[in-house]
């Protein structure tokens, strides 16, 4: 099975919008003292359309991976909701390069939320948590990837529950379809017995008139005999 494509170019994504708001931290400090960032922009507007294009892959692959059902439909909504995320960090780092919105704070953190929430105005403001300070971008990448790992994980033991209860119902519908068809015959079988009772029933009948019959002719002919 080929690998995916498309966490490894999500990732280098990220590394590119980082990238991206160190040079314009720089390039601001340039201009602070006074010095020349004409190369700096250079470089800026380069890693932006980097950053366009890529985002652009990211789609195309999203679209062919959920057309294809290579995943299913939670993962492409995550995997979705990453990509927004990653326009509203290009549309805001592209604002801070042409010095229209807030110069971005080199955060990491937003890497590990797959983000930022919604309502937040500046991904690059998020404060870092305990678990991802002091980590370089391979480790971040590794932990990203580890609890993706983790969620696979726990929707193969979900998917593995669900199949176990669906197998139990099927064995107690055996079951039940079991004593149901043993029921049938033993109705069956009760009604038979019946059957046959009353059948023996009318046979005794008929043979008692029958032999009630023969002794009333018997004493007819005694009766007839004896005035003789």
């Amino acid at each position: 099975m080929a690998p995916d494509p498309w966490l490894p170019l999500y990732d280098a994504a990220c590394q590119v919008a980082q990238e991206v708001a160190e040079k314009i931290q720089e390039r601001n400090r340039y201009q602070r003292n006074g010095e020349s960032s004409a190369k700096l922009n250079v470089i800026i507007r380069s890693s932006l359309q980097n950053l366009s294009e890529k985002i652009d892959q990211l789609r195309d692959l999203l679209l062919r991976a959920v057309s294809t059902h290579q995943i299913t439909q939670l993962e492409g909504d995550r995997r979705q909701n990453l990509v927004d995320d990653l326009l509203t960090r290009q549309k805001q780092l592209q604002a801070s390069y042409k010095n229209e919105g807030p110069e971005p704070d080199v955060i990491r953190s937003s890497l590990m939320t797959g983000g930022v929430k919604r309502g937040v105005t500046n991904p690059w403001l998020l404060e870092e948590s305990e678990e991802t300070r002091g980590l370089g971008f391979g480790d971040l990448r590794q932990q990203q990837r580890r609890i993706i790992e983790e969620q696979d994980a726990g929707l193969d033991a979900l998917s593995s529950i669900i199949s176990r209860q669906k197998q139990m119902g099927q064995e107690i519908g055996n079951e039940l379809d079991e004593q149901n068809a043993g029921l049938a015959e033993s109705s069956r079988r009760d009604i038979s017995l019946n059957f046959q009772q009353r059948r023996v029933s009318h046979l005794l009948l008929q043979a008692f008139d029958l032999n009630c019959l023969k002794r009333k002719q018997n004493l007819a002919v005694i009766v007839d005999i004896s005035t003789l």
